[in-house]
């Protein structure tokens, strides 16, 4: 059966190539689900103004390959409240084309010092290893993502060193994470400046 609709729809694209038309590229779930969610992409900016997108007002989304390609894009994350206020950090997201049976591969390209996120921007956060579930989306992500950043969490860490300061120290902590916002060394790690501002 499945050889057959394979050949039909070989035919159907080689007459339409025939007749001049460029060539349909079949979408698959995970692109369908996601442009769903993602429908008027052109006035997606993080305003929340879209069926089911709905980001924290701290978030901002941008394609950087075009609208065409709604699998890779970034969200901005701006935390206007804790130990990152006043900071800028950037996420990639990579969804995989049985997105939702499988979560989108996300890595922070922003370097911080943050005890859920390692210096390679690699994430701490359940719901995107052994906790995803197919009903989880984007916004939920987003907002997981913010919640790292207004509740860092010192239990579950990939950067074992900023976990131990935030649970031993978080005097000290608070100091790091501004040192490195601000664009200098903690330890031996230089973290280049992400403050928004002069703030």
């Amino acid at each position: 059966m499945i050889k057959l609709f394979k050949q039909k729809e070989k035919q159907r694209e080689q007459a339409e190539n025939a007749h001049g038309r460029a060539p349909v590229k079949k979408q698959s779930a995970g692109e369908l689900r996601l442009h769903k969610g993602v429908s008027g992409v052109e006035q997606w900016r993080g305003l929340g103004n879209m069926s089911e997108l709905n980001l924290p007002k701290t978030s901002t989304i941008a394609f950087p390959n075009g609208k065409d390609d709604l699998m890779n894009f970034e969200v901005t994350l701006q935390p206007d409240e804790g130990y990152y206020l006043g900071g800028s950090f950037v996420f990639t997201f990579q969804v995989p084309p049985i997105y939702p049976h499988e979560a989108p591969k996300v890595k922070c390209k922003t370097k911080v010092y943050h005890p859920n996120i390692d210096l390679e921007g690699n994430v701490c956060l359940n719901i995107l290893r052994e906790d995803w579930k197919p009903v989880l989306n984007i916004n939920t992500i987003v907002y997981g993502l913010n919640l790292l950043f207004t509740q860092p969490n010192d239990e579950d860490p990939l950067n074992q060193d900023a976990a131990a300061v935030l649970r031993d120290n978080p005097k000290l902590f608070e100091t790091n994470v501004r040192r490195a916002m601000a664009g200098g060394y903690v330890g031996q790690f230089f973290f280049p400046r992400c403050m928004v501002g002069s703030k």
